[in-house]
């Protein structure tokens, strides 16, 4: 019996050794802005300091003079994902779009504490800091909450509102990869923090971009390396407070408004842009089959298209 105990006892440290090592393995540590900038940065990309400890990046292309169209990503995401758009519109709008707090180039100090309107403030103080009173706003997914919900707060500086595969209204949780799981309790996200998420990120990536030709090593890498960066991870799996889309809220905007929605989405329900474009007076919806939770950047051409087409239909009061 004595002999079986040890037995054990060996095993099971042996086991909780390998563990310890596997674990230590799986960490990663943070990688500098330094590196991320050179490697990620644009030739234009800008930065403004806010208060609070933010250091926003942000790229301003596109006629000084011309309407100005703010684009805000979605979770994890980065002013890259607007890439396609920002080629085809500069030409005739003047662009703007911006990292959020803990995600992209944007910096925070170490006491930064997301609140629950503090992707809505960034945006404001942004804007604000470039002398901006009045602009088209749109935003995909969590991007498209905080642009709708910045709407609905600040009427007067929006003058008309794109939302793409936007998220906001309640749900028992997102499907379509494994990684929204671990996000969902505690103990997942502290594993998230730890760990490498490369797997469960591409996972990720390809439930949102639904054709894997897209989901290239080269997309992967920037995902990762940028939730690599100080203070990003805190945010990241941080559980903000989100701001729950309802009816009555948003029958308060009351400019024009263009919702384009995935129908092949796998993170947010397409019957969502349904109940953006019922409670929203007048908006516009367009539904592309086929496509997943990034329009933008699955089909830029098109989508990009569709946006001039109804820009022009749609011109600022």
């Amino acid at each position: 019996m004595k002999m079986l105990l040890r037995g054990l006892a060996t095993a099971l440290l042996l086991i909780i050794g390998l563990a310890t090592a596997g674990w230590l393995l799986l960490q990663r540590p943070d990688i500098p802005y330094a590196t991320l900038e050179a490697k990620y940065g644009y030739a234009d990309s800008r930065y403004m300091d806010l208060p609070g400890g933010v250091r926003a990046h942000y790229r301003d292309v596109g006629p000084r003079d011309a309407p100005v169209i703010v684009l805000v990503h979605g979770f994890a995401a980065s002013t890259h994902a607007w890439n396609g758009w920002v080629k085809a519109l500069s030409g005739e709008y003047r662009v703007i779009v911006l990292d959020l707090p803990g995600h992209g180039l944007t910096r925070t100090g170490e006491t930064y504490v997301v609140q629950p309107d503090s992707f809505e403030t960034v945006v404001d103080q942004l804007t604000r800091g470039l002398g901006l009173t009045r602009f088209t706003l749109g935003g995909n997914s969590m991007g498209g909450e905080v642009a709708w919900a910045y709407a609905v707060d600040h009427p007067g500086r929006v003058s008309r509102l794109i939302l793409v595969d936007a998220a906001g209204w309640p749900t028992k949780g997102r499907g379509g990869a494994t990684i929204f799981k671990f996000l969902g309790n505690p103990v997942g996200r502290r594993v998230l923090r730890e760990i490498e998420i490369r797997p469960l990120m591409t996972q990720a990536l390809k439930a949102a971009y639904v054709d894997p030709k897209l989901v290239t090593p080269a997309l992967i890498d920037r995902y990762v390396d940028l939730a690599r960066a100080p203070g990003h991870r805190t945010v990241l799996l941080g559980q903000r407070p989100r701001r729950a889309a309802t009816a009555r809220d948003l029958s308060t905007i009351h400019v024009p408004t263009l919702i384009m929605f995935g129908q092949d989405d796998r993170l947010i329900p397409p019957a969502d842009g349904e109940k953006f474009h019922k409670a929203i007076p007048g908006a516009t919806l367009i539904l592309y089959p086929g496509v997943g939770h990034v329009p933008m950047e699955q089909i830029p051409d098109r989508s990009a298209a569709d946006l001039k087409a109804w820009l022009a239909a749609h011109p600022e009061k």
